[in-house]
C-alpha cells in the first residue's frame, strides 16, 4: 500500500466509558480515512456523482437543526450494496446502492440513516470505548473503522484494497450496536420525512433487501452484514410511516442521470450501448432523458464520437437546460477533437453554473488540450482560492504547467494532488524535483522548501508511529 495518512497517536481521553472523542478528533480520525480511501482507489473520481451526493445529502441535514457538522458525501466504485458513516461527517455509499435503489427517496433513506449515525456520535462512542484495547494511530484506526463499515466478506472492492492490513484486525470490534442502528433509523425516518421524502421508502428498501437474501445464501449484501435487518426493525419503520398520509414524490432528474451514467460504466462499453439503445426502443426505462443520456455516455466511453454527437443532438432536443448535459456535450467535442469548440460550450455553461465541479475541471482539460495552457492555469489558480486542497484540481494545474514549461509550478502541484490522494512519499519526491527545478523566484522556491519540510516532518511521524509505510 503506498498510500498514507498523517498518522498520530490517539490523545488520552480517559475513561472510555464516560468520555467521547471530540469533534476535533472525530475530524482528523475521518481526514486520516480519506486520504487512505483515496489512496486504495475507492474514492469514484467522478464529480457528477460526488456532486448529486453532496446535494442530497446536505438536503437531508438541512432538514433537521440537531447539528452543525460539516458533511461530505462520495461514491465509492464498488458493485456491492453498502454505504457507511466514517467520524467526521464523511459518508461513503458504494455505487451498487446507487444503481439499486428504485427512487431517489430509498436512496435518500439510506443516506439519512448514515446522517444519524454521524450526528448521534455513534463513532465516537465505539472509537473511545475501544481505544485502550486497539492500541491504533489515528491513521491505523481510520482504516479499522472503513473495514468494519465497508464489510469485508467476498468484497471486490473496498475490502480488497485493505486486506491484509491491520484494519482488518479490528473490523469486528467496532460495529453498530442494536441500540445505534434502531435510534439511526429512527432519527433518520424524521429526517426523511422534513426533507419531503416519501415514509414508505425506508421499510421498502430494507424489505427488497432481505428478500434478495433469501434466495441468494451465502452471498448477502454487504448492506446486511453491516446494518443487519431484522423483521422488527421494518415493521418499526412500516409503523412509522402508516401514522403519515400518503405522499406521493417525484424523482429528481439527476437521480435518474446519476443512475444511468453508473451503468454506462459497467461492464463491456459496446454491450452497454446495446443496453440503452434497447430500452430506449421498447420504452423500457423510468425517465426518457436520463436513458438519452445514458447512451450518450456509453457511446463516449466506446469511442464512438460520431454517434455520440448525434445522440447527444436527440438528448439536447428533450432534455430542459442541465449542467450535465451541458458537461457531456463538451465532452462529446473533445472526444471529437473540437478543443475550441469544448471550451466555448464549458466557458458558456459555467456562467450558468459556476459551482459544478465536472465543469470546473473540464474547462481547464479543454484549454489544455486546445493548446492554450496560459488560459487554463489563470483559471485554475483562480478555482484553487474558491476550493483550497482540491485534489483534482491541482492535477490538472500541474499538467498546464508542464506544457508551459514551468518546471516548479508542475512539480509542486503534482506534490499536492498526491498529498491529497494520500501518497506522502510521492508528495515529497515531487517537491524535491520542484525545489531544484531553478525556474523559480526566491519567494516561490521559499514557499516549496516550507512545504517540503512540513512533509517530512509528517513522515517522519509517520515512521515513529509504525502505523504505515513512510516510504
Amino acid at each position: 500500500m503506498q498510500g498514507v495518512a498523517r498518522a498520530q497517536p490517539l490523545p488520552d481521553l480517559g475513561d472510555p466509558a464516560q468520555v467521547e472523542l471530540t469533534p476535533a478528533q472525530e475530524r482528523r480520525i475521518g481526514e486520516a480515512t480519506m486520504r487512505q480511501i483515496r489512496a486504495q482507489g475507492a474514492y469514484l473520481q467522478d464529480p457528477e456523482v460526488n456532486d448529486y451526493l453532496n446535494e442530497l445529502g446536505h438536503r437531508l441535514v438541512a432538514a433537521s437543526h440537531d447539528t452543525r457538522q460539516d458533511f461530505e458525501f462520495f461514491a465509492v466504485p464498488d458493485p456491492q450494496i453498502n454505504a457507511f458513516a466514517l467520524p467526521g461527517g464523511y459518508i461513503g455509499v458504494h455505487t451498487g446502492l446507487i444503481v439499486l435503489a428504485q427512487n431517489e427517496s430509498e436512496l435518500a433513506s439510506v443516506l439519512a440513516h448514515e446522517i444519524s449515525h454521524v450526528t448521534q456520535r455513534h463513532m465516537a462512542r465505539m472509537v473511545a470505548s475501544q481505544k485502550d484495547s486497539m492500541l491504533l494511530s489515528l491513521a491505523g484506526l481510520a482504516l479499522a473503522i472503513l473495514a468494519s463499515r465497508a464489510g469485508s466478506n467476498g468484497s471486490q472492492g473496498v475490502s480488497a484494497a485493505i486486506a491484509g492490513s491491520q484494519a482488518l484486525q479490528a473490523q469486528n470490534q467496532i460495529n453498530f450496536t442494536r441500540d445505534n442502528e434502531y435510534e439511526a433509523d429512527r432519527i433518520g425516518f424524521s429526517r426523511l420525512v422534513a426533507a419531503g421524502f416519501d415514509p414508505n421508502a425506508a421499510a421498502v428498501f430494507m424489505a427488497r433487501l432481505q428478500r434478495a437474501n433469501r434466495f441468494v445464501e451465502g452471498t448477502a449484501p454487504s448492506y446486511l452484514r453491516t446494518h443487519p435487518i431484522t423483521y422488527e426493525r421494518i415493521a418499526e419503520a412500516q409503523t412509522r410511516a402508516q401514522g403519515l398520509p400518503y405522499k406521493q414524490v417525484p424523482d429528481s432528474l439527476e437521480f435518474h442521470m446519476v443512475r444511468a451514467l453508473l451503468k454506462s460504466y459497467q461492464g463491456d462499453a459496446q454491450e452497454q450501448v446495446k443496453v440503452f439503445e434497447a430500452a430506449l426502443r421498447d420504452r423500457k426505462y423510468n425517465n426518457r432523458i436520463a436513458e438519452q443520456y445514458g447512451l450518450v455516455a456509453a457511446l463516449l466511453r466506446a469511442q464512438d464520437t460520431g454517434r455520440a454527437k448525434a445522440e447527444l443532438a436527440q438528448l439536447e432536443k428533450i432534455a430542459p437546460p442541465h449542467p450535465m448535459v451541458e458537461a457531456m456535450a463538451g465532452n462529446v467535442l473533445m472526444g471529437a477533437g473540437e478543443n475550441d469548440a469544448a471550451a466555448k460550450r464549458f466557458a458558456a455553461a459555467l456562467q450558468r453554473y459556476p459551482n459544478k465541479m465536472q465543469l470546473v475541471y473540464d474547462y481547464p482539460e479543454a484549454l489544455i488540450k486546445d493548446g492554450r495552457p496560459a488560459e487554463a492555469t489563470a483559471f485554475v489558480e483562480e478555482q484553487l482560492i474558491r476550493f483550497p486542497g482540491n485534489g483534482q484540481l491541482h492535477r490538472i494545474a500541474a499538467r498546464a504547467y508542464a506544457q508551459r514549461n514551468m518546471p516548479l509550478k508542475e512539480h509542486e502541484h503534482q506534490a499536492e494532488f498526491y498529498a491529497w490522494a494520500g501518497n506522502l512519499p510521492l508528495a515529497i519526491a515531487q517537491l524535491e524535483i520542484a525545489a531544484k527545478s531553478g525556474d523559480g523566484n526566491f519567494y516561490q522556491v521559499s514557499a516549496v522548501e516550507s512545504r517540503l519540510r512540513q512533509l517530512r516532518s509528517e513522515q517522519m511521524e509517520l515512521r515513529k508511529t509504525g502505523s504505515g509505510p513512510a516510504g
